[in-house]
């Protein structure tokens, strides 16, 4: 393929899940279940001169019901913008934003700071994006029409889920449908450099496990942060754009994908009644390759409207409401998104020790997670 950053042709595969759902079609749930749902190719692909991840052939159509907005998320843009501001790099007093399909929008902590979103014309002081440039298919294209919309003097912030977390806790189901592009700073140091621009400065959080948000000025310029350089050190010296260190998410994700189905036989086989939360896109490809139905997981609740009364894409298993979760008292809920966890166990108390959250093995390594009750583990 042609690398979607650089456009050279020197690729090489590193994950090739086969052959899955859409990652953002949820069928009514009445729909039979229809084996053509599941023919979608879904593979990682590493750019071997830019270094660059990325989503192999797309042959689906965005259709994605919106989703509602995490607190984790929530809270998590406040902190950036703060960190932002408090580094000294929110200057100005206009701000256009590259929104993310998935919603959310830093607009409103901008404007209390006394920002003017520009919806199109001049270039402004601030650009931002927040996941939003990983869904672009043309991601050259895509980050130069970034720069342009940034004033000479002006900051384009952003902000991505980083190669290095999928790679070190082994989050193989970040690879879906419609996200395009999956970035090292190392390659999107590269990136940037093509369109003009330079790095200086680098902040990370703790969101999906580990995610960086970057500052970035028109020219070459000969200072960055102690962050930008110490996170380009430790992938350099992880091989983060190598493909050696990427293919062990193949691995990863057929270890996954067997732990949660001998997981699930058993706890059915044992008369528990599993129930999951988060309708998550993440999910998709993990029940799809699983095997999963309604035989081993009755529903999966979930707070968005727009995809209740639907189902999980290539399964019989349907979305419902968090009330009908509640209603329906289940002996188990496996929480799909790890994040989620402090705001659902604030949100349903009758929930409290039923929760079972689902990480890779390379997420349980990581400190703290010794503290969750994990499937395989039940």
């Amino acid at each position: 393929m042609i690398c979607r950053g650089c456009t050279s042709s020197d690729t090489v595969r590193v994950l090739d899940l086969g052959r899955t759902p859409a990652a953002d079609y949820f069928p009514p749930h009445w729909s039979p279940v229809d084996p053509a749902e599941s023919s979608h190719p879904l593979a990682m692909e590493l750019c071997r001169r830019c270094g660059l991840a990325q989503l192999a052939h797309d042959d689906t159509t965005p259709e994605e019901p919106r989703g509602v907005e995490p607190q984790a998320l929530r809270n998590q843009a406040a902190a950036a913008v703060e960190a932002v501001a408090a580094s000294g790099f929110l200057n100005g007093d206009s701000v256009i934003e590259f929104g993310s399909p998935h919603g959310g929008s830093w607009l409103q902590l901008l404007a209390e700071r006394g920002f003017t979103s520009l919806p199109e014309g001049p270039p402004a002081s601030v650009v931002l994006d927040c996941f939003g440039l990983m869904h672009e298919p043309n991601q050259r294209a895509s980050l130069r029409e970034r720069a342009h919309a940034t004033a000479s003097d002006g900051i384009l912030l952003i902000q991505f889920h980083s190669l290095t977390t999928i790679v070190t806790h082994g989050q193989w189901n970040a690879l879906r449908h419609g996200h395009c592009a999956y970035y090292s700073l190392t390659a999107l140091r590269r990136m940037l450099t093509d369109v003009g621009m330079s790095l200086s400065y680098a902040w990370e959080f703790d969101l999906y496990g580990g995610t960086v948000l970057v500052a970035a000025r028109h020219g070459a310029r000969s200072g960055t942060s102690h962050t930008v350089r110490r996170i380009l050190a430790a992938e350099n010296a992880m091989g983060v754009c190598k493909p050696r260190s990427i293919r062990h998410l193949q691995q990863t994700a057929d270890d996954h994908v067997s732990s949660l189905r001998i997981w699930l036989a058993a706890m059915a086989g044992g008369g528990q009644r599993v129930y999951a939360y988060g309708a998550a896109s993440r999910a998709v490809a993990l029940f799809s390759r699983a095997g999963v139905d309604r035989r081993v997981l009755c529903a999966v609740a979930d707070a968005s409207r727009a995809k209740q009364g639907r189902r999980m894409p290539g399964t019989d298993v349907p979305i419902i409401s968090p009330a009908q979760l509640l209603a329906d008292d289940p002996d188990v809920v496996l929480l799909t998104v790890a994040d989620l966890l402090p705001e659902v166990q604030l949100q349903f108390p009758g929930l409290t020790g039923k929760w079972v959250v689902d990480i890779t093995d390379g997420e349980r390594q990581q400190p703290g997670w010794n503290k969750l009750r994990t499937y395989p583990a039940v």
